[in-house]
């Protein structure tokens, strides 16, 4: 029963990490660009970017709710097939359009749908895992978030090289190529079991104060996440008048720690439980934002990156599993809760940064960040899980009785 439970996680671990790792890329290759592309490529105002930026951000929320209720009531992979697909498209879209009204409707009716592909990738790993493992998926949930996060660190280098081998239109035309393609391991992977005895309720699963508290405590983490990114190279050269390359570099110093600090949740035994862990991230993201404003030295701003990134790997490498956890019965919400999170935070951390740097002073807007990781970490205490839940081995009870059915794809 193992051996064959194993050879179902090798069969399928795969084809989800290369979804992911093309996920990550195609997200990380023009993120770091698409506000020069208003700018450079549309002649947008900053304001005009601002608003294109808070459209696509406003319909991710909404498509990203919608198609984690849709997978709920009926899991399968055509929503994920609707959240890679729309930004192919999308993205191809903008290289053929400099009109405002038009470049807004790309982005409400298709780059946001492009939001909810994390949710779906991740809430399909669930299903499948789940299904092969009896249960325990929390481990190859980790090895795909770490795979994300390498994604992460290769996207931004391939963007620039493409940008400066064939412009905006080259990047645009690879970014649409990263989403298209995740589509060829979304077909080999399968159609997509349904892991209960009992059909899926297509009522809707009521949220439990637990859940909304730690739904909460994920979106003030990920404030305290954005706006300190909005922060610190601000203070880096503003306040501490150190060179841009710094900037970078401390930058580069978080990537790398978060990932072997990801890889390393895999390898925590199973007597220790996910929410103390996650309180543990939250309680250093807070030292952290302490630390920073109290550092001039260079090695003591590295170490605070260290830091920095092991904060951010325990909170969104095991933050997803908590959240599908507490949610067995619906994957796809609890997924789509989780990505939202990190999507309303994006929404208000650019208003909260700058407003308080504004008024008080870089340093004052870093303090803020750690008084807003406080405030996630009291959230994530009130939270706390009945004494039954909940194991970094938790899930839903395994499956013995019936053959595999499969949802409708």
């Amino acid at each position: 029963m193992v051996f064959g439970a194993g050879r179902a996680v090798e069969a399928k671990l795969p084809h989800l990490l290369v979804c992911v790792l093309l996920l990550g890329l195609a997200d990380s290759m023009i993120g770091p660009y698409l506000v020069l592309f208003g700018t450079d490529r549309a002649r947008l105002s900053p304001f005009q970017v601002g608003v294109f930026l808070s459209v696509i951000a406003v319909s991710g929320l909404f498509v990203t709710h919608w198609l984690g209720r849709r997978y709920d009531r009926g899991a399968g992979r055509w929503p994920a097939f609707v959240a890679v697909l729309a930004p192919a498209v999308g993205y191809l879209a903008l290289s053929t359009t400099p009109r405002y009204a038009l470049l807004l409707v790309i982005g409400v009716g298709l780059l946001g749908a492009g939001l909810a592909a994390f949710s779906q990738v991740f809430a399909l790993a669930r299903t499948h895992l789940d299904r092969a493992t009896g249960g325990e998926s929390r481990r190859g949930t980790l090895a795909l978030r770490s795979a994300f996060s390498i994604a992460f660190v290769i996207g931004p280098i391939v963007g620039s090289a493409a940008l400066a081998w064939r412009g905006y239109g080259g990047l645009l035309l690879l970014t649409s190529l990263a989403f298209a393609l995740i589509s060829a391991p979304l077909l080999l992977l399968g159609a997509t079991p349904v892991t209960g005895t009992a059909p899926r309720s297509r009522a809707p699963t009521r949220l439990r104060r637990p859940v909304l508290l730690v739904a909460a405590s994920f979106t003030l983490f990920n404030t305290a996440m954005c706006a300190g990114g909005v922060a610190l190279p601000l203070y880096l050269t503003r306040t501490l008048a150190r060179p841009v390359q710094d900037v970078g570099l401390l930058a580069s110093t978080c990537a790398l720690a978060e990932i072997p600090a990801a890889l390393s949740l895999m390898l925590l035994p199973a007597r220790v439980r996910q929410h103390r862990v996650l309180l543990l991230g939250m309680l250093l993201f807070v030292v952290y934002f302490v630390l920073v404003p109290a550092s001039s030295s260079l090695p003591l701003l590295l170490a605070a990156q260290v830091a920095r990134g092991g904060a951010i790997a325990a909170v969104n490498a095991l933050g997803i599993a908590y959240m599908q956890d507490l949610m067995p019965e619906a994957p796809g919400r609890a997924s789509a809760l989780f990505a939202n999170a990190f999507i309303t935070a994006s929404l208000v951390s650019g208003l909260v940064a700058g407003a308080t740097a504004q008024a008080l002073g870089y340093r004052a807007a870093l303090l803020l960040c750690a008084l807003i990781s406080a405030a996630g970490c009291v959230l994530l205490i009130g939270a706390r899980p009945v004494p039954r839940e909940l194991a970094t081995t938790a899930g839903p009870a395994p499956v013995s009785a019936p053959a595999p059915r499969h949802a409708g794809d």
